[in-house]
């Protein structure tokens, strides 16, 4: 799995092969520059979605249900994730939280929208937890988090994410789900793995965690092509003759 965000990076995603692209609310930073994800909304999710969708000829496409988009009751999370998937064509949605949100996650389920659950680190909760450290380290959280995933499983998730916990917790977790586990920061012990598409191609120079591994550098190629153009552009060879009409 890897996020994405737009029309044209969506299809050379899918075409690589990807299994499952994440249309991320990850937006909010990426895309619009937010320091959390917190203030991205619904319809802007539906928006980007759209092209996503456009682009997938292969992989399922999961959307992110925004903060304050299910959270208030479950009336309405069941509402919007129906609305996500009538108006922005997305497969799946994905929603954060366990307990707390397993009875909305079973309406959705049986109302037909496909669930992917997330734990661990959950940004929306970014300023309950204080931060985005590493989450489960003690024994109660850790129990939490494996009692939660149980729950999801039964409430019909399709698949969990599992974000910035100890490896060995999610391979417990991984062994007590029937439905697959995709982790971020979760170590190897999972189905399968997720990042977010502008780090991994190292688009995103200011955020390294040690999670990460970039499988390109691209914003080095970006800037190198850019201080050409411009280049080319002040001493006049661009365009050329053949380049005119």
């Amino acid at each position: 799995m890897l996020t994405s965000y737009d029309y044209t990076l969506a299809r050379l995603v899918d075409e690589a092969g990807v299994d499952m692209l994440l249309v991320g609310d990850s937006a909010s930073n990426i895309v619009c520059g937010n320091q959390y994800t917190l203030p991205i909304t619904l319809d802007e999710m539906i928006f980007l979605t759209k092209g996503v969708v456009r682009a997938a000829q292969h992989a399922l496409v999961v959307a992110d249900m925004p903060f304050g988009s299910y959270q208030v009751n479950d009336d309405m999370a069941v509402a919007n994730a129906i609305r996500m998937l009538k108006e922005s064509g997305a497969d799946a949605v994905k929603l954060e939280g366990g307990q707390e949100i397993a009875d909305a996650i079973r309406r959705m389920v049986k109302a037909g929208v496909p669930v992917c659950g997330h734990l661990g680190l959950t940004p929306q909760s970014v300023n309950q937890f204080g931060g985005y450290g590493l989450r489960a380290k003690e024994e109660a959280e850790a129990d939490k988090l494996l009692a939660d995933a149980r729950l999801l499983d039964e409430a019909g998730c399709f698949c969990i994410v599992l974000e910035k916990i100890p490896a060995a917790l999610a391979a417990r977790v991984t062994a007590a789900v029937s439905c697959p586990t995709i982790g971020i920061g979760a170590g190897a012990g999972t189905d399968g793995q997720v990042l977010v598409l502008h780090d991994m191609l190292g688009l995103n120079q200011g955020f390294k965690p040690k999670f990460l591994r970039q499988f390109a550098h691209l914003a080095e190629n970006i800037q190198s092509a850019v201080g050409d153009y411009i280049t080319a552009v002040k001493d006049s060879s661009f365009p050329s003759a053949e380049e005119s009409y």
